[in-house]
């Protein structure tokens, strides 16, 4: 389910991206208004960043192989980094640096295009509607979201998500919507007031913002890239299963490790009795394994490793 709606709010974002951006191009090139430029490379970045990271599904579905036994979808989390990189660098330090360009010719007395222009409605009209158009990715983001974060608030979910497209989603339509706020007043605002560092400040604000949200999603998928670990409560899920499983005694230690979205690897050390022989022992490991994957479906890989309950052995 996880991967499905985030395809789909991906795919939302996209459709959403492409028709911002041409329409903010045109609202750029008839008013020469520094935020429309910001804002349109902006929504460019977003798109480019849309594909990769339906590409990275796309590659993650690939079949295991000998070199890469627990498969591809790890290769997610990479895609998904290198979009808080084109985040970074195409969207906010390129608005950054047209918002010190901007402010260079400003300040040396240039004419302002923007202020100058018989097309001065163009932007306001073209950001309105690309909040609107905004609006519905990041509606079918959060719809897709509700399905699958439970009970988790939305920070919650941002950072214990295993899987990043929707994460990436709703960051970027967040951003993108907090960034249309920002031209739009310093549009208005310079329109108004006939100063054009209005627009400066605007560019310069869309700039700081993406370069939040680009740290930000970098140092959650840098975690995830190292690999975390299963959340608390499926731990808890995992070694309720192992003490019901039949004939074992309890979990002496246990390690996890998502190996993708959806897969999660489970490595145990299963205490058993001394007397148990060998058909016994692997009925019980076989029952434990049951247990685990009914408790928690991600468990996709699991090994488990029988030994003497050494602290009940040094009791008697």
């Amino acid at each position: 389910m996880a991967s499905h709606g985030g395809a789909k709010a991906v795919v939302a974002a996209l459709l959403a991206n492409l028709g911002i951006a041409i329409t903010k191009f045109v609202a750029w090139a008839l008013t020469g208004a520094s935020s429309m430029l910001a804002e349109a490379i902006h929504s460019v970045a977003d798109s480019g960043n849309q594909v990769l990271l339906l590409v990275g599904g796309r590659r993650a579905q690939r079949a295991a192989t000998s070199e890469h036994p627990f498969g591809y979808g790890r290769v997610r989390y990479v895609f998904a980094f290198i979009v808080s990189i084109v985040l970074f660098s195409v969207g906010g330090l390129f608005a950054l640096y047209e918002a010190y360009h901007k402010f260079d010719e400003v300040r040396a007395g240039h004419p302002n295009e923007l202020l100058e222009s018989r097309w001065w409605w163009v932007p306001i009209v073209v950001l309105l509607a690309a909040i609107a158009m905004e609006s519905f990715s990041l509606r079918t983001a959060v719809i897709e979201s509700d399905k699958v974060r439970g009970g988790s608030s939305w920070v919650q979910f941002v950072k214990r998500s295993k899987s990043p497209e929707l994460p990436v989603v709703l960051l970027e339509d967040i951003g993108a919507l907090l960034g249309l706020v920002f031209a739009l007043c310093g549009v208005g605002l310079a329109l108004l007031t006939d100063n054009a560092y209005f627009d400066v400040a605007g560019t310069a604000a869309i700039g700081i913002l993406l370069v939040i949200i680009a740290v930000v999603l970098a140092m959650e998928m840098s975690s995830l890239l190292i690999g975390e670990g299963a959340s608390r409560e499926q731990v808890d899920a995992i070694v309720a299963a192992v003490r019901e499983a039949h004939g074992v005694d309890r979990v002496i230690h246990i390690r996890t490790l998502y190996t993708g979205p959806e897969e999660l690897l489970v490595a145990a050390k299963i205490a058993v009795r001394a007397d148990q022989g060998g058909g016994h022992i692997a009925a019980a490991i076989d029952d434990a394994e049951a247990r685990i994957r009914a408790a928690v479906p991600e468990a996709v890989h699991i090994y488990l490793e029988p030994d003497l309950d050494r602290s009940a052995t040094a009791r008697e």
